[in-house]
């Protein structure tokens, strides 16, 4: 009698698409961004802001990748595919809307032809805060050259507010992403992050700066 083929037990993982962020906060103020484990997985394990000694982990080095060809469609996706500012035309990376924490609709498809820093913070992080006045330094150092635009997460939208003010940072956008959909879609999982698109969309270089030191000089590089 010959017996059934075995069948197996596990059924696919769901798709990258599907998942969704959710958040926690630990009894010491410090909170990530929790992904399901199918998700999780599948992306880089990054650095935490809560570390104030300044190091970084080896997500920091410079990627040498393009995510622009893998990201995947989340809720935020324009499917749009017109040009950019000057008519550059839209990268995969750049497709996307969202709302800024003034409440005004924002399209990334402007960022498109120039390089780009978005620059992913949560109100009570202090390694962001520190982050800060570079990062606003590089944003008015190279205006019309380079893109920077932050992308607060993990809190609420009067806190993200309460933030820029502080700051001092209102001097280019921010957006509120209090669902997580832009961090998911650029695979940050954790605040005080970086991300650097060149002007064609591709991702030069993630990871932790600590005060912002070094950003400079890598978009420096990319408008020389």
């Amino acid at each position: 009698m010959r017996k059934a083929p075995a069948r197996c037990p596990l059924e696919p993982p769901p798709l990258l698409s599907q998942a969704v962020p959710t958040f926690q906060e630990s009894s010491s103020r410090t909170r990530s961004l929790v992904l399901p484990a199918a998700l999780a997985a599948a992306l880089l394990t990054l650095t935490a802001c809560g570390s104030d000694d300044g190091s970084a982990s080896a997500g920091d080095a410079d990627a040498s990748r393009s995510k622009a060809s893998s990201l995947a469609q989340s809720p935020t996706d324009s499917h749009d595919s017109g040009s950019g500012s000057q008519g550059a035309k839209v990268p995969e990376a750049l497709r996307f809307t969202a709302t800024t924490v003034d409440g005004k609709p924002y399209d990334a498809k402007t960022l498109a032809g120039k390089p780009t820093v978005l620059w992913f913070w949560a109100p009570w992080c202090p390694t962001c805060k520190g982050q800060a006045a570079q990062t606003a330094k590089v944003a008015a150092d190279y205006q019309g050259k380079a893109n920077v635009v932050g992308v607060a997460g993990l809190d609420n939208n009067a806190a993200m507010r309460a933030f820029v003010a502080d700051t001092g940072t209102d001097s280019f956008a921010h957006l509120s992403d209090e669902k997580g959909e832009v961090w998911k879609r650029f695979e940050v999982t954790q605040q005080s992050h970086y991300v650097i698109l060149d002007k064609n969309g591709k991702t030069v270089y993630e990871g932790v700066l600590p005060g912002g030191e070094g950003l400079a000089e890598k978009v420096a590089a990319l408008t020389g």
